[in-house]
């Protein structure tokens, strides 16, 4: 009996042990499948902004012709130099991406208010290159509430790549570059270059080919100029040429003829050649209230400052410009060959090297520029091609203002003014009155108030870009915004699409103009120094995107009224879609 209660009681034992390291063996199995799920709750669905941005009340317009404007030059972020120095294009698999990415970029829209937040929801098509899938509600005002942007990806490398700065274009017809490169050499002329340096002292003795590799910086910006842009987006020879402008010995400094205040050229030894305007007042210095626009100083900050916006609003319409810090004793006094310019240096009772030059203002000893006690902050931007080379055609701003201190302008006056514009040549057709309205909002922006004309290349006539330069008036007042200069706006109520839309994403937290703004100056080299632009003039730059975006707002509202809102935005991105197959 005892036996028989043993041997029941060791059984019921290795039963429970059995059952003990079961539960254990099962509650290890269910903790290792808790800890491979995430500990967060699963994100919102994540949409594009750019279906939302494209929400209007107005239908679009249709853009037929054969030199319409590409917003952008996509296939050219990479490009690959041909053997006339012309870009490539990507490969088709990337143009296949691209195509359907921009499916369904200019749809036909529904008024906001029919809009419910289902339909804000909708999603973009998207290829394996896009590197941006934000969330966000716009309004039709800009209102919005939007998620930060995707990690890894600053604002500046989420702005450049959202599909506003990505859209497909056509490849470039070789009727629409700028310049062209001698055809290759025969085999038994290949002794004999296209370009061979000449004995100046200073200047690199190279050679140079019809091959890209062998072309500098300077001569890649000027190959690549094309219809439409000075340089395409994401273009691989920004960052040499920055280099260039900001490091390479200079070899030559004389003075530019023409103009109101001093100006330099630079060349270096490679040939190439840079515009150079000094550092005249402190970056945080506003301009004196009573002084007037034409009587202001040029600003070196303001030239950097105004490149690095039209790249940001997508223009590229400005060429390249730097800071550099430049010792004037051995890089202007030393290498000058202008003995105008030369006479001009002295020294000052604090031991500062100045120099004043020749010009119309502030060319005297009062007004001279200075070395602390010889490094001068500078901007340097780079030439374009010479005038013998390609024609530049200068052009009377419709809206540009009296220069006098008691008269007003037409514009001013006559509320009907740009009716009459728009019945003028070249402003009665193809895209000139939409180009003026970019330049317009840039000037705002700025704050340049000095845009009495502007320059087109002569050789593609009417169609094609307009150059925003000399831009150094600019940024002179944070304090206060000039509405005139959005009189052109305000009055003709036009503007592109694309313009629109990004205006509107750079009113977004995600892409705010001056974050975006800020982080582009800070990669300046003269950034180290002091940033480009005070805090100030940063604030400056959305509070005067915020008025640009009401003006349109107004534009709609009034012309819907009249019954003509559909003039309102004018439709070049429905032009790619029709020049775009979709993908499949």
């Amino acid at each position: 009996m005892r036996w028989r209660m043993r041997r029941r009681s060791r059984t019921i034992c290795l039963s429970l042990a059995f059952v003990t390291v079961f539960l254990h063996l099962f509650l290890a199995l269910v903790s290792l499948s808790i800890s491979q799920q995430p500990c967060d709750p699963p994100p919102p669905p994540r949409t594009h902004t750019l279906r939302a941005l494209a929400r209007t009340n107005h239908t679009a317009v249709g853009v037929s012709g054969l030199a319409e404007p590409p917003p952008d030059d996509t296939h050219m972020d990479s490009p690959n130099m041909d053997a006339k120095g012309h870009p490539q294009m990507l490969s088709a698999s990337h143009k296949t991406t691209t195509k359907a990415g921009f499916e369904d970029l200019s749809v036909r829209d529904r008024p906001v208010a029919s809009v419910n937040m289902a339909d804000k929801g909708l999603s973009m098509k998207e290829g394996k290159n896009s590197s941006l899938n934000t969330a966000a509600k716009v309004g039709r005002y800009g209102d919005s509430v939007a998620e930060p942007v995707e990690s890894g990806l600053s604002k500046l490398e989420a702005l450049f790549s959202h599909p506003l700065y990505n859209m497909p274009s056509p490849p470039v017809p070789e009727e629409d570059w700028l310049l062209k490169v001698k055809q290759k050499l025969k085999a038994s002329e290949k002794s004999s270059q296209i370009w061979v340096s000449a004995s100046q002292e200073g200047y690199e003795d190279i050679r140079w080919n019809s091959s890209s590799e062998s072309h500098p910086p300077w001569l890649r910006f000027h190959l690549g100029v094309s219809r439409w842009q000075l340089y395409p987006h994401r273009d691989p020879n920004m960052e040499p040429l920055a280099q260039q402008l900001a490091t390479h010995r200079i070899v030559s400094a004389v003075q530019k003829s023409g103009g109101t205040q001093l100006k330099l050229v630079m060349s270096f030894p490679n040939y190439g050649q840079a515009m150079f305007k000094p550092m005249k007042q402190e970056r945080d210095e506003e301009t004196n209230y009573n002084l007037y626009y034409f009587s202001d100083f040029e600003r070196h900050n303001a030239e950097i400052a105004a490149f690095h916006l039209d790249r940001i609003l997508g223009y590229r319409r400005i060429p390249p410009v730097v800071g550099r810090l430049v010792d004037v004793v051995k890089e202007i006094k030393d290498i000058t060959t202008d003995r105008k310019l030369a006479r001009t240096f002295f020294t000052s009772p604090v031991g500062n090297v100045c120099f004043y030059g020749q010009c119309s203002y502030y060319c005297s000893t009062e007004h001279a520029v200075c070395g602390r006690p010889r490094a001068l902050e500078a901007s340097l931007a780079v030439m374009l091609p010479d005038l013998s080379l390609a024609t530049r055609r200068t052009w009377r701003s419709p809206w540009r203002r009296s220069y006098s201190r008691s008269k007003l302008a037409k514009w001013e006056t006559e509320t009907d003014y740009c009716s009459t514009v728009k019945k003028t040549a070249p402003y009665n057709k193809g895209t000139r009155l939409v180009d003026f309205i970019d330049m317009v909002i840039l000037d705002f922006l700025i704050s340049n108030m000095d845009r009495h004309h502007y320059e087109t290349f002569e050789k593609f006539g009417n169609n094609t870009f307009l150059l925003h330069l000399d831009n150094g008036r600019a940024f002179g007042r944070h304090s206060k915004d000039e509405p005139s200069i959005l009189a052109p706006l305000e009055q003709c109520c036009r503007i592109r699409r694309s313009t629109w839309l990004r205006l509107r994403l750079l009113s977004l937290p995600q892409y705010r103009l001056s974050d975006v703004m800020r982080e582009s100056l800070s990669h300046d080299p003269l950034a180290s120094v002091a940033p480009l632009l005070s805090e100030p003039h940063l604030a400056a730059l959305d509070r005067r995107l915020a008025t640009v975006l009401q003006t349109i707002s107004r534009c709609q509202e009034r012309q819907s009224g009249d019954g003509g809102g559909d003039e309102v935005i004018y439709d070049d991105i429905a032009y790619f879609k029709g020049m775009v197959t979709p993908a499949g």
